[in-house]
């Protein structure tokens, strides 16, 4: 932070600030340009698209932007960039296109349109900040191949449970702590909420009844950890994760198996823990000295030692992230190689031969995470690939969907990167 910090500062009193564009203006894509625009200098939002322009603009205007230019193609946009100005558009390939553009943000939680935005971002030289673990978690691996092809950055965000995560994780092993446990805190965990069920909360909170579903059924944390888990190569203890229930966070060291923890490392969650909505790691640490001086610490007397944070500041700090990617090359989140886990597709009540799946947060089906090489061997469908898949049979509550009993929608790019991720990585 302080590093970044500084830098910023300097690109601004350079007059060079990164220039960055945004798919998505949505809650959390108004959140965004609001930082980006009254408390980051050395950085400036150029162009916003969304499908609708009016939420493009709305995101300007509550930062203070009243004046914007519409554009429909790259040498408009290009155009308003070099002249200064604010640019919106419905096409969000023309942000990957253009020059004056360091980095992409992608805020629309969607898999296909997503992958198209990242992959169009790489393919012209920008950096990728995902505000979409949805997208990560289901082809993050093989995005990083080509990101790395490229020679720039993919990553998940700072700020979101993955990203805080990962910052603590690094910061564990920095202080010589052995990381065994990345762990969630979540504050209720019921897989058959609806968004009937959930659009009172969505409304009180603005926002859409299928984003809060996904975060009560269980499918979001899923994904969340999947992402940590291919940062780590930490797996899960068992299908799902163990997911106990407890009062405060210094209460997990005693509520995982050891064992797992030390023969590898596992990514889980508890419920109802204080601090919520933190994160926590869990630490090993057996050196006699090194633990005389965590107990005088008041770390507790080990060899497990609980480490949190008990916040998480999504939109605050997406801007941090876009300045280690640009300036630093440092990615706040990423894959280390192929998919350690995966994100699997349940039903959520009894389902019908030619239903279709309605995707994450939906009324049909939720996610749960497993190891990589079950998903595989066991041909599962991955949750990110499921909305619009049709049922070939019946498939009863709580049955693990597969591959074999759905048709996949044709011409889809999520499948084909899907299909190149599982070759890629079988064969390095």
């Amino acid at each position: 932070m302080v590093i970044v910090d500084k830098a910023l500062e300097k690109r601004e009193k350079e007059g060079n600030p990164i220039g960055v564009a945004m798919v998505g203006a949505g809650y959390m894509g108004r959140g965004i340009a609001l930082q980006i625009i009254t408390a980051t200098p050395g950085m400036r939002l150029v162009a916003i698209s969304n499908r609708t322009l009016a939420q493009a603009e709305r995101a300007y205007r509550q930062a203070g932007i009243e004046a914007v230019k519409v554009v429909e193609t790259v040498s408009q946009l290009e155009r308003a960039i070099a002249q200064g100005q604010y640019a919106i558009t419905e096409d969000a390939l023309l942000l990957c296109r253009a020059q004056g553009i360091d980095a992409v943000i992608e805020v629309t939680g969607t898999i296909e349109f997503g992958a198209h935005v990242a992959l169009a971002a790489i393919e012209n030289g920008k950096h990728v900040i995902l505000m979409n673990a949805e997208l990560d978690a289901t082809i993050g691996p093989i995005l990083k191949v080509y990101a790395d092809r490229a020679g720039v950055v993919i990553t998940n965000s700072d700020g979101d449970q993955p990203g805080v995560i990962i910052n603590l994780y690094r910061f564990v092993k920095a202080i010589g702590c052995r990381p065994v446990l990345a762990g969630n805190i979540k504050g209720l965990h019921d897989p058959y909420r609806t968004p009937e069920t959930q659009k009172g909360y969505a409304a009180k909170y603005h926002q859409k009844p299928q984003m809060v579903t996904s975060f009560a059924d269980g499918t979001k944390i899923s994904m969340e950890m999947a992402i940590v888990a291919n940062a780590t190569g930490f797996k899960v203890g068992k299908r799902g994760m163990y997911g106990p229930h407890c009062e405060d966070v210094s209460d997990a060291p005693r509520l995982f198996p050891l064992e797992q923890m030390l023969n590898g490392g596992l990514v889980d969650y508890v419920v109802g823990a204080k601090p919520a909505p933190g994160v926590f790691v869990l630490g090993y640490n057996d050196h006699p000295l090194q633990q005389e001086y965590l107990r005088y610490y008041k770390m507790g007397d080990g060899p497990l030692y609980v480490f949190y944070t008990p916040y998480h500041l999504c939109h605050l700090e997406v801007p941090l992230t876009v300045a280690r990617a640009v300036l630093f090359h440092d990615a706040a989140v990423a894959p280390l190689g192929g998919p350690v886990t995966e994100v699997i597709t349940v039903a959520k009540r009894d389902l019908k031969a030619g239903e279709a799946l309605d995707g994450l947060g939906g009324f049909t089906c939720y996610g749960l995470l497993e190891n990589a090489e079950v998903c595989h061997a066991e041909n599962l469908l991955p949750m990110g690939i499921s909305p619009g898949c049709r049922l070939k049979r019946d498939i009863s509550k709580d049955q693990v969907i597969t591959y074999d009993d759905v048709e996949l929608p044709e011409g889809r790019l999520c499948d084909q990167l899907r299909a190149e991720q599982m070759k890629y990585f079988a064969t390095v």
